[in-house]
């Protein structure tokens, strides 16, 4: 071989050895979605869902047996159990969920007893999608419900969703 031929040739292996990513399996990236807590926006993560259509919706891991942890009565709103309410607007007249908890303060630190990253799916139906508002807390959807302008279904659907950050 010339030596052009065999350097060429190594450079060649060099170039293509330091062009490969190496893939790092101690982090990974997941979406950070947006959400309502008395009126404060929250970020949290969907990982889990009980609904395989949600879940693939959500890009997140079906897990049927999340639904085992629903009650076989239905949860009185402020009565509570591991499993907390999440508000969904299917019919995208709002984009962002109300979660009615998040951990205070965020981490290992939180005194929230009420806070558990499992939410059971409730959705909010509009009477008249075009007057409908942001609502913002779970509050305004009880004040909403009252004035006969949504309705709110239990679902049988549980999310794993932590919050991963909220305004303090």
């Amino acid at each position: 071989m010339t030596y052009k031929l065999l350097m060429g040739l190594a450079l060649t292996l060099l170039l293509s050895a330091c062009s490969q990513q190496t893939v790092r399996t101690d982090q990974v990236s997941l979406p950070l979605l947006t959400g309502w807590h008395d009126g404060e926006k929250v970020f949290y993560i969907t990982t889990d869902a009980s609904d395989r259509e949600i879940a693939k919706q959500k890009n997140a891991n079906y897990a049927p047996r999340l639904s085992d942890a629903v009650p076989n009565y239905p949860k009185p709103p402020r009565v509570k159990t591991a499993l907390e309410r999440v508000y969904a607007f299917p019919h995208g007249e709002q984009q962002r969920s109300v979660f009615a908890s998040v951990p205070a303060p965020l981490g290992y630190q939180s005194e929230d007893r009420h806070y558990s990253p499992l939410w059971l799916m409730y959705v909010v139906t509009w009477a008249e999608p075009s007057q409908a508002y942001e609502l913002t807390s779970e509050e305004a959807i009880f004040e909403a419900q009252d004035q006969g302008l949504v309705t709110i279904k239990r679902t049988q659907v549980v999310l794993n969703c932590p919050v991963v950050a909220a305004p303090h």
